[in-house]
């Protein structure tokens, strides 16, 4: 990323929530936060915008364009009063009842396997298993040929393996990997970005990366933001997942700054675990991840994706997710486009339920 002088600001406005300004970027010192406002840097551009339910009463301001803050060194940092991630206003139990409903409807349950990132992440993964996992991956339903996942992830050193059998097959299937530190993030950046460009170099169309816990614990928001800003830039082409690890972030303050560093640094998927650390997907981070990703729909009209990973095995844990989505975000996010599920197991129990 080039360096930029300009220091931006994104302050939001929330009516009722006591959120803003949400985010700032500024200038400060790591170990001494001094910030100043740069005044001879752009404006605030008051931006009104509509929601669903009627045009919005209060304003938002955004600063310049959401593709400035790409370029911009700046530190992120929380402003004070510190920020305070949303409590989801629907409990566990009325989402899981949904999910029950969606359950005898055959249709949600195919539709649940179009959203599956078909998963092996295993020591002993060899190329005839992740083979076997693309073909499963391309014809999951015996006897309907217009169901596939959405994807199958693998680790980077099986990427051309599956690349290579989807050309003799002339079949096409995005292929996502897990890359950059995965799964602890404890990595020097510059492993991190080589790894991602081998990746790519070897077909990969998707890489889900993972921030450093340690870093965010710290309240370092400047480097994870700089960090996942780099390794966009390294993914090329290829969509770009950002995995939280929210079951090591401690609270959901953090989650929701890891979700808006994550967002502003230009992922195209949030998402919620490696599937890795001991607490995994949860329907109350999801909440939170996804009240980041509507509000930065609100202010710049761009649709960022969301991905819950991890210990998701039933229909029934699954279509609570889509329950969520819809109820948070809209039908519109409905589409492997924009939702995915990571998942091992979850493919062998939907079709347990057709």
């Amino acid at each position: 990323m080039d360096a930029a002088n300009t220091v931006r600001k994104l302050c939001i406005s929330n009516h009722g929530m006591k959120l803003a300004p949400v985010a700032m970027f500024e200038r400060s010192h790591r170990h001494r936060r001094q910030s100043r406002e740069d005044e001879t840097n752009g404006r605030c551009a008051e931006i009104r915008t509509n929601r669903e339910d009627g045009p919005s009463k209060y304003p938002r301001k955004f600063e310049i364009e959401p593709s400035s803050l790409g370029r911009c060194r700046a530190p992120l940092t929380i402003a004070q009063p510190a920020l305070h991630a949303p409590k989801s206003p629907r409990p566990s139990l009325a989402t899981n009842a949904e999910a029950s409903a969606l359950l005898k409807n055959k249709d949600e349950v195919r539709k649940l396997i179009t959203y599956i990132d078909l998963t092996t992440l295993a020591g002993d993964d060899t190329k005839s298993r992740v083979v076997a996992l693309t073909d499963r991956a391309l014809a999951p339903v015996d006897g309907d040929s217009s169901i596939t996942c959405a994807a199958v992830c693998v680790y980077p050193q099986r990427v051309a393996d599956v690349v290579k059998h989807l050309a003799e097959r002339k079949k096409k299937l995005n292929v996502a990997a897990v890359a950059a530190g995965f799964p602890s993030g404890q990595y020097h950046l510059q492993s991190k970005l080589l790894e991602v460009q081998l990746t790519v170099a070897d077909g990969a169309t998707e890489i889900d990366i993972v921030i450093s816990r340690a870093v965010a614990l710290e309240d370092d928001w400047e480097t994870v933001y700089n960090e996942v800003s780099a390794l966009k830039a390294a993914c090329g082409s290829a969509h770009l997942k950002t995995i939280l690890a929210t079951g090591e972030l401690k609270t959901v303050s953090n989650v929701y700054k890891a979700s808006w560093a994550s967002i502003l640094a230009g992922s195209d998927f949030i998402k919620t675990s490696t599937g890795k650390e001991a607490t995994n997907a949860t329907l109350e981070v999801a909440f939170v991840m996804c009240s980041a990703i509507k509000r930065w729909y609100q202010i710049t009209g761009k649709k960022v994706g969301f991905k819950p990973a991890g210990g998701i095995k039933t229909p029934k844990e699954a279509l609570a997710y889509v329950a969520l989505i819809k109820d948070v975000l809209g039908a519109d996010w409905l589409t492997p486009k924009l939702f995915r599920i990571g998942a091992s197991s979850l493919l062998d129990n939907c079709l347990k339920a057709l």
